[in-house]
This record gives structure tokens, sequence and C-alpha cells, in this order.
């Protein structure tokens, strides 16, 4: 079974999105702005991604220009940081088994599921 974390209001999540469907993949749609994510599931997509929290931060939002920027965080408080604030996490998010990938550019997600 696919995940895909997602955001309607994003062009690439609605993208992606767009790319499951027209290749017949069935993906569970979890809309985590809607449903925030606890740290613990955080943490499991951090394992699945490969990456530290810190990268998964979209740094143009302007909660983190305003809060967060220059800011020397740990992991632990980066995590905390956004399962508080969901806007802040990098979008799309597809996963697929123990593995999870940034579906920018959307086009990603194709290569992604030939593994």
């Amino acid at each position: 079974m696919v995940k895909v974390y997602h955001n309607n209001r994003c062009s690439k999540s609605r993208g992606a999105c767009q790319i499951l469907s027209e290749n017949g993949v069935q993906a569970e749609v979890l809309e985590y702005l809607k449903t925030p994510l606890t740290e613990a599931e955080i943490a499991d997509l951090l394992v699945k991604l490969n990456m530290k929290a810190a990268d998964l931060v979209r740094k143009n939002e302007g909660i983190y220009k305003s809060d967060h920027a220059g800011k020397n965080y740990s992991e632990t408080e980066w995590i905390s940081i956004l399962a508080a604030n969901p806007i802040l996490i990098e979008r799309p998010i597809i996963v697929k088994g123990d593995k999870a990938i940034i579906g920018r550019p959307p086009e990603k997600v194709l290569d992604f599921l030939q593994l």
C-alpha cells in the first residue's frame, strides 16, 4: 500500500496524487494538516526518508522565518516543532513499505514506485 502525506493547497502535492491516479496506483491519502502527525509518526517517517528532521522543514514558511530560522535545535526538538506546526513539513511525502521520498518534483514518484 502506498501512502501520501498530502496538502491539497500545494500544487506539487496535487501533482503527485494525479500521477499516482493516472498510473492506477491506489494510495491512502493522509491530509496531515487536518490530522497532524504525532512525534512518533514523524520520527518513523524520518527513518523511512533516511533524513534528519531539519531537512524536512519548509524553510520558506513564515513561521519558520519568524520563529525558527538560524536556531540550532536538536533532532528531538525539531520533531516536536514539526508535530506542533505541520505546515512546516515538506510535501508531498510518498511511502511504500519501509521507504519514503519527498515527491518533488512530482515525477520522482514514478521512479520511486519502480523500486
